[in-house]
């Protein structure tokens, strides 16, 4: 499964997030991996991040992850430089944004 997820980077705080961003501790990445994420792929408009996340099960990821001291001392590290994430209508909160159309859905080729 794909999900995307909408955050935004504090006022000021573009280039230290980019510089602080540029790799992630490895524990981290390693528990991506326990947690079934196969990938996180960021990008940047401005100040706004749009995160592509692929696992098997969202919400089982997060569980694993959100329970680990490895993700606390990351977003209390990286938590300097985002202002928060936002749900698909603007609404605070980590929750995933709306999908409105993909090209392999419409041509068949994804389920």
């Amino acid at each position: 499964m794909r999900i995307a997820l909408h955050s935004i980077i504090a006022e000021g705080a573009v280039d230290d997030y980019r510089a602080h961003h540029a790799r992630i501790p490895d524990a981290l990445r390693d528990l991506f991996g326990v947690a079934g994420i196969h990938d996180w792929t960021i990008w940047r408009s401005g100040r706004h991040l749009f995160h592509l996340v692929e696992c098997a099960d969202f919400e089982a990821a997060m569980r694993v992850v959100e329970a680990s001291p490895v993700n606390d001392a990351w977003q209390a590290d990286i938590g300097r430089f985002v202002e928060g994430f936002h749900g698909a209508d603007g609404e605070d909160g980590f929750t995933p944004i709306e999908q409105v159309w993909a090209l392999s859905v419409q041509r068949g080729t994804d389920a």
